[in-house]
């Protein structure tokens, strides 16, 4: 047996055929007036969000192409309507690296940590629709001092993730801001 990716999903065709596909490798075509309200990486990084749901929340390894389609569908018609609430046509979105912050903490995670939290603030302080912090795997070998991707990397991966949902939640509860980590 071989074992997936931790990006990846079996989609199963009709005929019961399973092929090994990550969000990266999808192709998503959006047609209609749903198409002027998103560009690529917002629906690359939706897709990435349904594939995450379907592996890790809801722990399946397989999914048909119309169970996705119709999850994505849900989710970006969520956003389509978040988006016309707001004056804006596109979402407004904020990007945050995650190596800067590394290499502006020079004491670890001890600093690092203060220092995410408050960019996070910072960030939510402009009023953005989503927040999206790049960087995290160079970020995380970084602090952990690797070379290579080891259990000691997926864990403190695991840690800042947590952290900035938690952050997230405490600084806005009620707030309709996304958070994207990648």
């Amino acid at each position: 047996m071989i074992i997936l990716a931790n990006d990846c999903i079996v989609f199963q065709t009709p005929s019961g055929e399973g092929y090994p596909q990550s969000a990266e490798t999808l192709s998503i075509e959006i047609s209609g007036d749903t198409a002027a309200h998103f560009d690529a990486e917002f629906v690359k990084q939706a897709a990435r969000a349904v594939l995450h749901y379907f592996r890790d929340e809801l722990g399946r390894q397989t999914v048909t192409m119309a169970e996705f389609s119709q999850a994505l569908e849900n989710v970006l018609r969520g956003f389509k309507l978040a988006a016309a609430v707001h004056t804006e046509s596109a979402p407004r979105v904020l990007r945050s690296d995650l190596c800067r912050l590394v290499a502006d903490s020079n004491g670890g995670e001890l600093v690092f940590f203060p220092r995410l939290r408050d960019e996070l603030r910072s960030q939510l302080g402009k009023g953005p629709q989503m927040l999206c912090f790049q960087g995290i795997r160079p970020c995380v070998k970084q602090l952990a001092g690797a070379r290579r991707w080891g259990p000691r990397c997926q864990g403190l991966h695991d840690h800042i993730v947590e952290f900035l949902r938690s952050a997230l939640m405490c600084e806005q509860p009620a707030a309709a801001c996304a958070l994207v980590v990648r």
